[in-house]
């Protein structure tokens, strides 16, 4: 008896902590809000006032003491924090206030702060540079955006927008304003800050993650891997999204290479398993680790695939085989093979068809077409490199392995 009451009362402190966590979760999203809707207003103040010349050069900071000494403890208003805020407000206001462009025909004095509601901006045109616009069948404009920019699993499916919606505010807000100033730091184009924004918060990604997804491009990346997705996947959504996934060319910052032409398969494989949070990253995320050497047995004969993952929004098993040389035909064969083992003795009911990724050193494209083109299989062809292998400009660009290790 006294034991069914001590387990009661575990459910209850469990029921409880679940609605303590929910309640924080939703207070963090709404203080991240407001504090957004509170830099960019003071970014605008800020902007206003010191583009007119209205403000001298040491305005900020006289500002910033100022503030100190009136609100003692009080944090994120140091000079260059604002500084951030203007450039907050000013990346972002042709988005959430593209009247003042046209309303301003010099910069005005602004006496006061008001503090904007982001969601008035709905439906704004989001105009991108290098976005082509286009005419719908009514002549009504509509503006091209890339398809990596349309989340699959939103109501927007179409690659063809033209206003913003309730979800991109809700992204928008859900993202950090730290995050926010590294997305408009080394992005300029619209439809790719939407998409980085997008990912932020659909995938709770932190600043060392956003900052390897930047520096390896993933915008114009994803979606360039040759495979035969288009002939293998029925389902359009799921299609859309594999194709989306995986990238061409797959930079692992963690894997030193010393000599190109000798590559050890083995020691790339356990360098993935060592650092398997970072190369899920490189991938894009969503996914899941299920093993490496994963067993499957085929009567009574054992098989071993190097790594098996599970992709969540396509609910399917992702194989992974590595090559430490070029891609040769007979690969794809093999994997077809564990594919199918996959489906029939691994995969649940309500999952859908695996999917297998030959991971090489190099390729050639043609060939690699040839060869998908009647697999029965869904299946695609990348290549990976170290930063050890790029030019210094680029490699630089890049966390280094001890770095990374010590942000781990």
């Amino acid at each position: 008896m006294e034991q069914s009451i001590r387990q009661n009362y575990i459910d209850e402190v469990k029921k409880i902590r679940e609605a303590i966590s929910v309640c924080r979760y939703r207070a963090a999203r709404l203080a991240n809000g407001e504090t957004l809707r509170l830099y960019y207003s003071v970014g605008k103040f800020i902007s206003l006032n010191t583009r007119n010349a209205k403000w001298g050069s040491g305005a900020l900071k006289n500002i910033s003491n100022q503030l100190q000494q009136e609100m003692p403890g009080l944090t994120g208003f140091s000079e260059g924090n604002m500084r951030k805020m203007r450039l907050f407000y000013e990346a972002w206001q042709p988005v959430f206030e593209p009247q003042a462009e046209s309303t301003f025909a010099v910069v005005p004095v602004v006496e006061r702060i008001e503090l904007i509601d982001f969601r008035s901006a709905l439906p704004n045109i989001i105009r991108s540079q290098g976005v082509n616009e286009m005419e719908s069948a009514k002549k009504q404009p509509i503006v091209k955006r890339s398809p990596l920019a349309n989340e699959i699993d939103d109501a927007k499916c179409s690659p063809m927008a033209n206003e913003l919606d309730v979800a991109d505010i809700e992204s928008f807000l859900r993202v950090g304003f730290t995050l926010h100033i590294d997305i408009i730091s080394q992005v300029e184009d619209y439809a790719e800050r939407w998409f980085y924004v997008r990912k932020a918060a659909r995938d709770f990604i932190g600043k060392r993650q956003l900052h390897q997804l930047l520096a390896t491009d993933l915008y114009h990346l994803q979606g360039s891997m040759p495979s035969n997705f288009a002939l293998t996947i029925p389902d359009e959504k799921q299609r859309q999204v594999a194709m989306q996934t995986f990238k061409e060319d797959n930079v692992l910052d963690f894997l030193v290479i010393e000599n190109p032409d000798l590559v050890d398969e083995l020691n790339v494989e356990e360098l993935i398993v060592k650092n398997v949070k970072n190369f899920m990253m490189s991938l894009g995320g969503e996914f899941a680790f299920m093993g490496e050497q994963y067993r499957i047995i085929v009567n009574g004969k054992e098989r071993k695939l190097d790594l098996l993952f599970y992709h969540r929004r396509m609910r399917c098993l992702v194989a992974i085989e590595l090559k430490g040389g070029e891609f040769q035909p007979e690969y794809a064969g093999k994997l077809n093979y564990y594919l199918s083992a996959l489906d029939s003795l691994v995969k649940l009911p309500e999952e859908n068809p695996s999917i297998g990724i030959l991971l090489c050193r190099d390729k050639d494209n043609t060939e690699v077409e040839f060869t998908l083109r009647d697999m029965s299989k869904p299946m695609g062809v990348a290549t990976y490199h170290s930063t050890s292998e790029l030019p210094e400009m680029y490699r630089n660009a890049l966390p280094s392995a001890e770095d990374l290790k010590r942000l781990m």
